[in-house]
């Protein structure tokens, strides 16, 4: 799809309840930047259409969950944090 403004487009992918994974090819590094911090999406694909595996963490937002499973971001929702603090 071709178009002519690319805040529109961000726009468009962004208007879904969804927001598991997104894809998009650019030549541009400062597109690829700015675009990629605008999509409201877990995972996503620049220049690939392949983004899972071993190490990547594997997630999404919105009504596509929450939280990562794999890489070392899966354990995270396991765990609580507790801060110390001793007073010496």
């Amino acid at each position: 799809m071709k178009f002519d403004d690319e805040q529109q487009v961000i726009e468009q992918a962004n208007n879904t309840i969804y927001g598991l994974a997104s894809y998009f090819y650019s030549n541009d590094a400062a597109r690829i930047w700015r675009v990629s911090e605008q999509l409201e999406y877990g995972m996503v694909g620049i220049n690939t259409g392949l983004i899972s595996n071993e190490v990547a963490p594997f997630g999404g937002v919105k009504q596509s969950g929450l939280g990562r499973e794999g890489s070392e971001h899966g354990i995270e929702d396991y765990l609580e944090m507790k801060y110390l603090c001793q007073g010496l």
